[in-house]
Parts: C-alpha cells; structure tokens; sequence
C-alpha cells in the first residue's frame, strides 16, 4: 500500500497532523527537561491527566477541555514540590503521579468500568482523534511552538546554570513555571494517540538520540525534532500496515533510533 494510500483516510489525515505537532512540541521541551533532570515530569503528568479523565468520563465532562487545567495547576503544584527543600524531582514526581493514577482507577471502577474510550486513554488509538480534538491540538500545539521560539535564549540559560541565570537577573522560577506548563498542554494533546502510559516516551527518546549525535544545544533541539517527527510518522503507518496500537509502534520506532544512534556514538569515539 503507497503512502498516498495510507494517508487518504481522514482518520489517518487527523492523527498525522496532530500527531506531528505533538510530537515536535514534546521533542524540544524534552531537551531542556532531560537537561534539567526533569525527564520523569512527562510520566507524572501523564498519570494525573489520566486521573482526571477518570473524573471528568465519571462527571459527563469533555475529557481534553477538562484535563487540560487539572494538569497546569498539577504542573505548577509539582514545580514547587520539587524546588522545596525536604523534596526531590523523583519523589514529587512519584507521589504525583501514583496519587492521580489511584485516583483514576478507583474512579473508573466505581462509575463506567473500563469503557473502550478509557483504554483508548490509557494505550493510544489512531481513531480516537476528532476534528475538534485536531483543531484544539492545533492552535494549542502552536502556541508552545510560538511561545518556545520567543523564550528559546531564556529557556536555554535557564536549563544549563540556575544559579548564573538568577544572578544575572532572570525570572528563573518564571520561566521554569512556563516550561513546565508548556510540557502539561503537550501531554494531554499527546494522550488521544499515544496514551497516558506511553506518552512520556516522547520527551524522552527524541532528547537522549540527540543528544548521542549533537554537543550544542541547537543542533540537539533540531535533531530531536526532526527525529520525533519522522519516528512518529514510521510509527504511524506501522500501526495502520500492522493494526498495532499507534503509541507502541511509535515507542519502538524511537528505541530504534536511540539504539542506532547509540551505535554511531561509540563507533565514533573508537
């Protein structure tokens, strides 16, 4: 079957062009997180979206337009957990994200049970995607591209050296919220197809195959957005060739490049 074939389906026309700007937004907000040590902080929220899934299938809500304000104030909250002195990023993390997955399979449980659009929630779906899912993945996707560019230099100071940044006058707490509620937006627009289990894979794989073939921060955020967009769309049709699930298929085109990327890092330190 040609690629023409393949994306002359709508539902495969939906999932290609949310999918991409996802997977793009995930990709360079993924560098300065990986970073920053950070890289887990796309797994806890994942966890707490799908909890509030759970409350909002279990209250007659529309789940995307509920979960997105539950994981912003979940962003935020995590942020100063993290920065508290009696905390770490792993533990705030790990408290998050078990509490809000409890959460949500208690919810489930005691209302509809594990409904088809609850899995497709939790695994990913290539038909879970609406027009109107599109359109909000869309502008929303846009807006973190947008506001990423503009902030890119701050960004940039922020990841490498806090404490140079903050002597030197920068919001450095400012702009640590902005990242942080820029990686939430993307994380629940990612969970329709990629699903809250697996949607963290895409801030993290593109980052470290970078990584293994860049030493400047450009070159690594370019590299990881190119190689996230281009394992999104191998995975994409591999799902619709295979009918596999769309995130796996996804996760494991991106283990592949890591691995491959891997090998070329060592055979060029020989």
């Amino acid at each position: 079957m040609s690629l023409v074939q393949i994306f002359s389906y709508p539902f495969m026309q939906r999932a290609l062009i949310a999918g991409v700007l996802v997977s793009l937004c995930c990709a360079l907000l993924g560098v300065s997180l990986v970073l920053k040590r950070y890289s887990m902080i796309g797994d806890g929220l994942s966890h707490v979206s799908f909890g509030a899934l759970a409350v909002a299938v279990a209250l007659g809500f529309t789940p995307l337009y509920f979960s997105i304000p539950v994981v912003i104030l979940a962003a935020f909250f995590l942020l100063r957990m993290a920065s508290h002195p009696r905390w770490n990023n792993d533990a705030a993390i790990a408290v998050m994200s078990a509490s809000a997955l409890a959460i949500g399979i208690l919810v489930i449980s005691l209302t509809t049970g594990m409904t088809t659009d609850v899995d497709n929630y939790m695994f990913g779906s290539v038909l879970a995607m609406t027009a109107s899912d599109v359109i909000l993945s869309v502008f929303l996707s846009v807006a973190v591209l947008i506001l990423f560019v503009l902030f890119y230099h701050k960004l940039f100071a922020v990841t490498f050296d806090e404490s140079f940044s903050r002597a030197t006058g920068l919001r450095v707490e400012l702009y640590n919220t902005l990242l942080s509620v820029l990686t939430a937006l993307t994380i629940v627009l990612g969970m329709r197809m990629m699903g809250a289990m697996l949607i963290s894979s895409l801030i993290i794989f593109p980052a470290l195959t970078a990584m293994r073939l860049f030493r400047s921060f450009r070159g690594v955020v370019v590299c990881a957005g190119l190689s996230a967009v281009g394992c999104f769309i191998v995975g994409l049709m591999i799902s619709f060739v295979f009918s596999t699930p769309v995130g796996a298929s996804v996760v494991v085109v991106d283990l592949a490049v890591f691995l491959v990327s891997c090998l070329i890092s060592a055979l060029r330190h020989r």
